[in-house]
């Protein structure tokens, strides 16, 4: 079986996973962020620009990336939907923004109140604009295994979709199985129709862990060649469609399974365990990672 012998790991946790938990202080945000940079990681989504009406959460982005110790060779990167949020993201200086479309009409509709086309044409102006000051720019595309309205997702939305946000200027394009339902063939018939139109080396996978496959979707689609891997510290982020669920691939365990695997990664687990212990404090929970926990209760043991 061939395996790709690096992967790098798209840390998500301090935006799409804290962006569903309880609020917490700008401070403990900050800290985060920080231990994480010191983790080996390359890419760190650091916060998000959407409105404070929608994400309360992340209201305080604009603090949160002011305040943060940047360490060489880290990439900070923030959500930015329109205009407004990249000019907010630009202001602090955010390395990388992000856009995201979905390949469920009906997702589109309930999350963003317009259609698929409607999106893209919004995205348009933020690519520009992000050209212009020499600023990447990565797709995310929601849904790619099911949707929480319309249930079944066709995979030749999911390559449409993709290739629409490619065809526009992102540099990667990341996809999303929002509500975690995805199996491991489906996860892998999806991939493989989204790299005939698109680069492998142009793709990420951005898994949820509702339904406990999240690493085993991985695994499924890592022969295929795909090396770019979103996950969140500690399995941060629940979802939202499935209450009390968990959510986003915890980082820990994406890395225990790849170092087991001989992957390299250049991400220290320990640091990443002890970053997801400190912010779950922070929240007042445990953490959702089983590598995090067995650690845990290893050294207790002790």
């Amino acid at each position: 079986m061939s395996l790709p012998s690096q992967v790098r790991i798209v840390e998500v946790g301090p935006r799409d996973g804290l962006q569903n938990e309880k609020a917490v202080s700008t401070e403990a945000k900050v800290a985060l962020i920080n231990a994480l940079s010191k983790t080996g990681l390359r890419t760190i989504e650091a916060g998000s620009f959407v409105s404070p009406k929608w994400v309360p959460q992340m209201a305080d982005s604009s603090e949160v990336l002011s305040q943060i110790e940047r360490a060489q060779g880290v990439t900070y990167s923030a959500l930015t939907p329109n205009l407004k949020g990249f000019d907010f993201a630009l202001a602090a200086k955010a390395d990388e923004v992000a856009i995201f479309g979905a390949a469920s009409e009906a997702f589109s509709q309930k999350n963003i109140n317009c259609s698929i086309a409607e999106s893209i044409e919004r995205f348009a102006p933020v690519v520009e604009a992000a050209k212009a000051q020499g600023i990447p720019v990565r797709g995310y595309v929601s849904c790619v295994l099911g949707c929480p309205y319309q249930g079944e997702v066709d995979i030749a939305d999911v390559v449409r979709v993709s290739k629409l946000l490619h065809e526009l200027g992102c540099y990667e394009i990341s996809l999303g199985d929002t509500i975690g339902t995805g199996t491991p063939l489906k996860a892998q018939q999806m991939l493989s129709a989204v790299a005939e139109q698109i680069p492998m080396e142009q793709l990420a996978l951005h898994f949820h862990n509702t339904y406990g496959q999240a690493l085993a979707n991985i695994m499924a689609c890592l022969p295929l060649g795909v090396s770019v891997l979103d996950s969140a510290v500690a399995g941060l982020g629940g979802c939202p469609y499935a209450k009390g669920a968990s959510g986003n691939v915890a980082s820990e365990d994406v890395l225990y399974m790849l170092n087991g695997m001989g992957i390299e990664t250049g991400v220290n687990l320990n640091a990443m365990i002890e970053a997801g212990h400190a912010i779950c404090t922070a929240l007042g929970q445990k953490p959702r990672s089983n590598v995090s926990l067995a650690a845990l209760a290893a050294k207790t043991a002790v």
